[in-house]
This record gives C-alpha cells, sequence and structure tokens, in this order.
C-alpha cells in the first residue's frame, strides 16, 4: 500500500502518510531482492503501481512516473513500517513542492 503527502496539505486518498505515526513505525523493512531498507538508505524506485499513479491529479502524474529509475534516500517508515521517500519539484509559479510516498517491496532496490 502506498501514501503519499502533497507539501504541507494532506491530500486524503487510499494512501497518505502522516509524519508523526512515522516516527513511531518499525525502523526496518526489506526491498524487491529481500535485502533489509531502514531509514537512511539510499533505494531505486524499480516500480510504481498504475493505480497509485492515477491518484494523483493529471499535472502531477508526470512527476510520480519519473520517479521509476530514480534513487531517493528513506526518509522515514510509515505506521506500517514500509520506507517513504520524498520528491521535491517547483511549480510553474516557481513554488516548492513536495510529495512523500511510501514504498512496497516490489517497488524499490536498495543501492
Amino acid at each position: 500500500m502506498k501514501k503519499r503527502q502533497n507539501g504541507t496539505e494532506q491530500v486524503q486518498y487510499p494512501h497518505i502518510i502522516y509524519p508523526e505515526a512515522a516516527m513511531s513505525a518499525p525502523q526496518a523493512a526489506v526491498d524487491c531482492k529481500n535485502q533489509t531498507v531502514a531509514v537512511g538508505d539510499i533505494v531505486r524506485v524499480v516500480n510504481l503501481d498504475k493505480r497509485f499513479i492515477k491518484s494523483f491529479p493529471e499535472d502531477e502524474r508526470i512527476l510520480i512516473e519519473s520517479m521509476i529509475g530514480q534513487f531517493f534516500k528513506v526518509i522515514a517508515m510509515d505506521e506500517e513500517g514500509q520506507p517513504c521517500v520524498m520528491r521535491e519539484w517547483h511549480d510553474e509559479r516557481g513554488i516548492m513542492q513536495t510529495h512523500v510516498i511510501a514504498l512496497d517491496a516490489e517497488d524499490m532496490e536498495k543501492i
């Protein structure tokens, strides 16, 4: 199950992360090769479910899809023990936007 947080706005989608809950979560998970993944590790996003991508507004989907193949630092573990990574970008008005998503084992590979 994936989760997301859009900048400072927490939009209720089927998947959302609450940072305060992430702090009390377990500190390790596994990747697609059954390697332990913990906060601070670098992972490559190898897959994102098409339904998850479609849960984003249309203008943000390309940014989420572009995460596939890219490397991210695990910044937290969510309440279910899934590693969370963050994507940042500036919108057309120059305002910083962020998405924090939790990754399933099959979606990432530890580097």
